[in-house]
């Protein structure tokens, strides 16, 4: 019975850890895409190109900004899987 906490012990963090990652891109895109749809609303512009460029600019900024951080949460919590399956294999 130890080892399935241990594994539902990983499956909640990596339900964590997946939120962690993708919050700052979803919520730069979201933010971004509320405020050019409002002004798109407001100014009854209606062009496709003028809420994906600025999106992708969006989230690539954040990834430039915040990319080297979640790379460090996914690798830690890769290097954590494989020391649980090292110790449960044994």
């Amino acid at each position: 019975m130890d080892e399935m906490s241990v594994l539902l012990s990983l499956a909640d963090r990596m339900l964590w850890t997946t939120a962690l990652v993708a919050a700052p891109i979803l919520l730069a895109a979201l933010g971004l895409g509320l405020v050019i749809g409002l002004i798109q609303a407001a100014t009854s512009v209606n062009e496709q190109t003028l809420t994906f460029v600025p999106k992708l600019a969006a989230v690539a900024f954040v990834l430039v900004v915040l990319g080297a951080s979640m790379m460090a949460l996914v690798t830690d919590f890769t290097q954590d899987i494989f020391v649980e399956i090292a110790r449960i294999g044994d």
